[in-house]
């Protein structure tokens, strides 16, 4: 009997497998695969952005705020969230820096509206070239709560542009639009005189 118990334990041992050795040569494969598709995505994505940027080459040079703007009238701190061509909130505009999100202090003068953004391209919308203000939920693929964005409609070249901001204190938000608003408004009036 025990003989058998030894061949029967000989015969159990043998029908058992091994466990499977890992194959890391496919596992690096995939991996490199995988890191390789991400970059190509990557890179295409970034190939977009300049050809885009390219495309609305026509679009002239930022201007800058003037020497002397005058006093303030409102200032916000907040965030930038992109331009778009008016009307269009995902028709996004990348030419001149203006597709780059950031932080910004806005500063509303008679002069018109300065737009400082720390680590990306400043620039000043004059107040003549001011058209609208008013709160929307979207703009260039960032959507907000209803009213959650100040969204202000600017000339600039030929094109009409809105660019969306959104304060630290949304709150502020009808301030702005109140204060934008009267001074189109009065630029308006002086220019049909």
């Amino acid at each position: 009997m025990t003989s058998l118990t030894y061949a029967s334990a000989a015969y159990t041992a043998a029908e058992q497998k091994s466990a499977e050795v890992t194959d890391w040569a496919a596992r690096i494969g995939w991996v490199v695969g995988l890191l390789l598709f991400i970059a190509l995505v990557y890179w295409l994505m970034r190939e977009g952005w300049k050809w885009r940027g390219t495309l609305q080459g026509d679009l002239p040079e930022l201007p800058g705020a003037p020497a002397e703007p005058g006093p303030a009238k409102l200032t916000m701190s907040g965030r930038y969230h992109g331009s778009t061509t008016a009307g269009q909130w995902l028709d996004r505009i990348v030419a001149h820096g203006l597709g780059t999100r950031s932080r910004v202090e806005l500063t509303l003068t008679d002069a018109g509206l300065d737009v400082v953004r720390p680590g990306a391209t400043d620039f000043f919308v004059p107040a003549a070239q001011l058209r609208e203000a008013r709160l929307d939920k979207g703009i260039a693929g960032k959507v907000l709560a209803e009213g959650g964005l100040l969204v202000v409609t600017w000339a600039h070249g030929d094109k009409l542009l809105d660019s969306g901001f959104r304060s630290d204190r949304a709150a502020e938000h009808n301030e702005w639009v109140e204060a934008l608003n009267q001074m189109i408004k009065k630029k308006q009036t002086e220019g049909a005189r």
